[in-house]
């Protein structure tokens, strides 16, 4: 479900997508799927070819392709919005490879208190 258009490579990189999918259990009980899908390159997937008429000069010309990845976060609250904010923080920190552990962020996002509905925020 969270690649509905099916998983494809891609030549050039795309935007990142977001959408919410809810699922219901055996017990009629709603989860809510927020899935966030970037594009991450994919380097020398066919192979290193040299280029004809080119002497050698040691560099490696990658085929550069870029395959969907996505995030996804299950729950059974109606937050999309939350949701968004939190897969984006997760993203940008992939992304940008920044100097937080993703094991720790991740912990941090599900260690949060989410206050009751019609409760002060």
């Amino acid at each position: 479900f969270c690649q509905p258009g099916g998983w494809q490579l891609s030549k050039e990189r795309k935007q990142p997508t977001f959408f919410v999918v809810v699922l219901t259990d055996i017990d009629s009980e709603r989860h809510y799927c927020s899935c966030l899908t970037f594009y991450e390159a994919e380097i020398n997937l066919q192979g290193t070819k040299e280029l004809e008429g080119e002497e050698e000069s040691g560099l490696i010309q990658p085929a550069e392709v870029f395959a969907p990845k996505s995030l996804v976060l299950v729950s059974r609250l109606d937050y999309p919005e939350i949701f968004r904010a939190c897969l984006g923080l997760i993203y940008t920190v992939y992304v940008d490879s920044l100097n937080v552990s993703l094991e720790t962020l991740i912990a941090n996002l599900c260690s949060c208190l989410v206050p009751a509905s019609g409760g002060s925020q």
